[in-house]
């Protein structure tokens, strides 16, 4: 990147009216009595009702709450969705848009994925009846090939966790749509409503976990599931108030707030991210690193074609073994040894064994999950302390 260029050059348009949408839509201080300008946290559990029967939008907090109506209507906006709903993590999205489906279905899910969906499908869909296939789905025909008379939903994450290839939706779209009754939901939660927009490029649902970029601070656990399908929306509405595994009207709050910084923190995650990864690429004692926004990504066209910017997701394998990655890991002093990504702080861990430690050993040599891959969530800190400690966290691991 050449000195004062911006690193959006080559991506895809910024989706308009971003910024202006997170702030105001849903919040209009008209809908208060008292004009608030910041939406007020309503933590009644129950509303009154002007007649037996006869609410006034509100009626019990697990069916619908004010403050949770505000995010819902902001990051359908975001998503450029008609539809948004709200639960109480990523994997309680996950639940509910797998309980669309009945025993027997069968689902393809990408083969690397956030360990927790590798785990819940694995694990829990499985003892319900569900038929389980992981595929790299980055690879159309092998999408194709893995389709049969009982697939109902196919579920991928673009870039993947934490691998990161990237996969072609509007590719996928046209696969998966050939055939009836088959839901494509992608999962969004590293690239956040800001740099891509999955159901623009074909795909039925739209999901998160906002604990990560969409909230962005650390502070709530979420999931969202946005869509343009009233069938959807109205059958995924029924399950978030019979399921109740909806989020707390102060997490909504604390999303909302999160939202309205989201443009402005995802492109300085894009520059830090960047220039670390390219820091990285240089690196002697660093064997190979995957970055979306590198030249060296072997899915980069696709990336900007698809998307308006990459996040600050950057995953490298360290020379030398498991050793050489702990003491890397022990050595950081800026970068914070932790689980979860996306937020405001830099964090690093090996997936290996801490998020897909739930992955089996097998299946995850075959993905390149190794002992010695590692995983940074680039944060928003001064870009000149970040690659000065992973510069004297390298030299210290790897001497």
């Amino acid at each position: 990147m050449q000195k004062g260029e911006a690193p959006e050059k080559g991506f895809r348009p910024h989706f308009p009216h971003f910024a202006t949408n997170a702030i105001h839509v849903g919040q209009e201080p008209e809908q208060w009595s008292s004009q608030a300008v910041v939406p007020p946290i309503s933590l009644s559990t129950t509303f009154k009702q002007k007649a037996p029967g006869q609410h006034s939008g509100f009626e019990y907090s697990r069916s619908g709450n004010p403050t949770r109506n505000c995010l819902e209507k902001v990051v359908a906006a975001l998503d450029g969705a008609k539809y948004c709903l709200a639960f109480a993590s990523g994997l309680a999205a996950t639940l509910n848009i797998t309980h669309l489906l009945k025993s027997g279905d069968h689902i393809i899910c990408m083969d690397d994925v956030y360990g927790g969906t590798n785990r819940y499908f694995r694990c829990v869909a499985t003892e319900l009846g569900l038929k389980i296939s992981f595929v790299d789905c980055s690879k159309l025909k092998l999408l194709e090939a893995a389709i049969t008379p009982e697939t109902k939903l196919v579920w991928i994450e673009t870039p993947t966790n934490p691998i990161l290839k990237v996969t072609d939706i509007a590719g996928c779209a046209q696969v998966v749509h050939k055939y009836d009754n088959i839901i494509l939901v992608v999962d969004n939660t590293f690239m956040s409503a800001y740099f891509q927009r999955p159901l623009d490029l074909g795909a039925d649902i739209c999901m998160y976990s906002a604990t990560k970029y969409m909230n962005g601070h650390s502070d709530v656990v979420m999931g969202l599931v946005s869509t343009n399908s009233e069938d959807l929306h109205k059958r995924l509405s029924f399950l978030q108030n019979s399921l109740g595994a909806v989020p707390s009207p102060f997490d909504c709050y604390l999303c909302l707030r999160g939202l309205k910084t989201l443009q402005i923190r995802m492109k300085q995650h894009f520059s830090n991210g960047l220039a670390v990864a390219k820091f990285l690429e240089a690196n002697p004692r660093v064997e190979k690193v995957i970055y979306p926004g590198l030249l060296s990504h072997p899915q980069y066209e696709l990336i900007q074609r698809q998307c308006t910017g990459c996040p600050g997701m950057v995953t490298f394998y360290i020379k030398g073994e498991l050793a050489h990655a702990e003491a890397f890991l022990k050595k950081l002093k800026i970068f914070t040894l932790a689980e979860s990504l996306g937020g405001y702080e830099s964090l690093a861990e090996i997936p290996a064994i801490m998020t897909h430690a739930s992955v089996p050993k097998q299946d995850r040599k075959v993905l390149g999950i190794s002992d010695t891959l590692i995983r940074l969530s680039v944060g928003l800190e001064d870009i000149e302390d970040l690659l000065e400690d992973l510069d004297q966290a390298l030299k210290a691991a790897c001497p």
